[in-house]
This record gives structure tokens, C-alpha cells and sequence, in this order.
């Protein structure tokens, strides 16, 4: 396990353990906090299947559709909530570059992007000096910023947290962990994002 085979096991297991904190945050919480949490499990889970090394656990040929799919229904259902609540958008957002990598890592991945329609737009588009795709630069754009902005936005949480003692409801009531799995998510994507 050296080099980027090492990466992916580090990635796999972060985002597995990260979808692991978001279905005990499931628990807790009013319902508002548990559809987030699920959301978030989702995308953990599934971001942990994906960063799975093929060489060990090699996709199947249709595992690519079934991501597609997931996080296509995934990407409806934060749209349809985000008329509610602003941080469905974040969700819509990484539901919909889930899709786009998975069409991006699928065997003959020219074709797959090709057939889905609006897919294919993200190719056609001018890449940047760097030959990474255009659509593929503005995620990693938004990453970069969802990172920083919520890192800066962890360090008052911890910093205050234990003088207010505890919040009762355990480990899934901890709005600081709650944040740090997000920080957890946006950077293992941003770092898939850097694969393609």
C-alpha cells in the first residue's frame, strides 16, 4: 500500500467513518437535522464506495449507472428541499458532481458522458489553460471556498464548545463534529475532484 493505492484507502476509510458519524447523528436532533444527517450519510458512503481502490475492490461495469442513478435521485430530492433550507443547495451540488465523476470514471467515459443529457456540456465547454475541464475547475473552486469557510467556522465551535458543557444527546448532538464531518466531506471531494 504505497502511493496513491495508500491515498485510497485513507480516503475510503474517512468517508466511510464520516458516513458512519452522520447515521448515529440520525438519532438526535429535530427532523430537519436527521434529513440532513441522511443526506450526508449518503454522500459519505457513497463517496466511500467510489474512493475504493479498484485494484483490491474492482467496480463492476454497472456500478458506475448505479451511482448515477443514487445520486441522481439524490441531487431531486436536495433540489426539491432546498426551497426550504439554504444547505440543500450544498447537497444539490455534490449530489450533481457525484454524478459527474461517475460519468467521468466509467469505462469509456467519452460515450457515458455523451449519452446523459446536459452531462456532455461540462466536456464541450472551454477547459481552463491546464486541460482540466471547465466544469471540473468550478468544482474544485467551490470546494476549495466550502473548505476554508467551514474550517473557519469549526475553530469558534471547538474553541467555545466545552466551556458550555455538554449538549446532552451524545456523540450525534455535537454540532462541532457535525461540522467537522462536512470539512471532512469537502475536502475527500475536492481530492477526488483532483483525479479527473
Amino acid at each position: 500500500m504505497h502511493g496513491p493505492a495508500m491515498s485510497d484507502w485513507l480516503l475510503m476509510t474517512l468517508c466511510g467513518v464520516t458516513g458512519a458519524y452522520c447515521l448515529l447523528r440520525m438519532r438526535s436532533g429535530t427532523e430537519e437535522e436527521r434529513r440532513t444527517a441522511r443526506a450526508e450519510a449518503v454522500m459519505g458512503f457513497g463517496m466511500a464506495a467510489m474512493a475504493a481502490p479498484a485494484a483490491v475492490f474492482p467496480p463492476p461495469v454497472w456500478g458506475w449507472a448505479v451511482y448515477v442513478v443514487l445520486f441522481g435521485g439524490a441531487a431531486l430530492r436536495a433540489l426539491w428541499f432546498a426551497r426550504r433550507k439554504g444547505h440543500h443547495l450544498h447537497h444539490l451540488v455534490g449530489s450533481l458532481a457525484m454524478v459527474y465523476m461517475a460519468l467521468a470514471m466509467a469505462p469509456g467515459s467519452s460515450a457515458a458522458a455523451h449519452s446523459v443529457p446536459g452531462a456532455h456540456r461540462g466536456h464541450q465547454m472551454a477547459q481552463v489553460s491546464s486541460g482540466v475541464p471547465l466544469l471540473t475547475g468550478m468544482l474544485l473552486v467551490y470546494y476549495a471556498a466550502y473548505v476554508l469557510r467551514s474550517g473557519t467556522r469549526l475553530i469558534p465551535v471547538a474553541a467555545t464548545g466545552p466551556a458550555e458543557g455538554p449538549t446532552g444527546g451524545g456523540w450525534g448532538a455535537r454540532p462541532e463534529l457535525a461540522l467537522a464531518c462536512r470539512l471532512t466531506m469537502g475536502i475527500a471531494m475536492f481530492a477526488m475532484l483532483l483525479t479527473l
